[in-house]
């Protein structure tokens, strides 16, 4: 896990924990750097994990402050948009457009060459994704279903799909983010997952192509993009 994942974790396990508590402002960035061993720029990189998430927003000309995460409420980033490897800003809607258009082709591919081999790694990756939800561990959550995603790409055979998920790896994650934001949306992830799961495992490739698409758009909608699939 990365020094930005690894500071995301441990600042999100001391907001559960009350250390920080909801209203309450976090210490400088300076502050948290030197405390946590760890440079600006993976503290910056953490913060706005968090901010996806909903654990924290930011208060101009204040800093940040903690956030209460509230059941039915979706605490919205400041900024809707992510940029690419490049620098291009990319809006919400734009990401999840750009990934109806992919992903349902490289869970259909996937469905096409799976293996017996590879099978156990997407369900090892469920495993994961569904322990860290069990345990509230929202950072590990995000990680892992990332991942879950790359590694259907990587098993459609395409190596140019596996590139374009790597190469648009900060606006994606961030788009996976967004929806846990809200308490009451953080398990349907989990479930359409599996469904995706199966049916890549069982070679259906129709199952797999329309179980992606409607993760997709259900994700989108958790994520009140107002996207408008092609």
């Amino acid at each position: 896990m990365s020094m930005p994942n690894i500071a995301a974790q441990t600042l999100q396990r001391q907001i559960l924990c009350g250390t920080y508590t909801p209203g309450e402002m976090l210490p400088s960035q300076r502050e948290l750097s030197e405390s946590m061993g760890i440079s600006r720029a993976s503290l910056r990189e953490a913060l706005s994990m968090l901010e996806a998430l909903g654990f924290i927003r930011s208060v101009p000309g204040k800093g940040t402050l903690v956030a209460e995460r509230q059941p039915g409420r979706l605490v919205r980033p400041p900024s809707a948009s992510q940029t690419d490897a490049h620098g291009n800003a990319l809006p919400l809607a734009a990401i999840y457009q750009l990934r109806y258009v992919l992903e349902p082709a490289a869970a259909a591919l996937a469905a096409r060459h799976i293996t017996a081999l590879a099978t156990p790694r997407l369900w090892g990756l469920q495993a994961r994704f569904e322990d860290a939800l069990d345990n509230l561990d929202l950072v590990s959550a995000a990680h892992a279903d990332f991942e879950f995603h790359q590694l259907v790409a990587e098993l459609s055979g395409n190596p140019g799909l596996l590139q374009v998920v790597r190469q648009f790896e900060s606006p994606i994650s961030h788009s996976l983010q967004v929806p846990f934001a809200d308490p009451q949306r953080i398990r349907p992830p989990a479930v359409e997952h599996r469904a995706i799961a199966a049916a890549i495992s069982a070679g259906d490739i129709d199952g797999a192509r329309t179980s992606m698409q409607q993760h997709l758009l259900n994700a989108a909608a958790r994520a009140d993009t107002g996207f408008d699939p092609p």
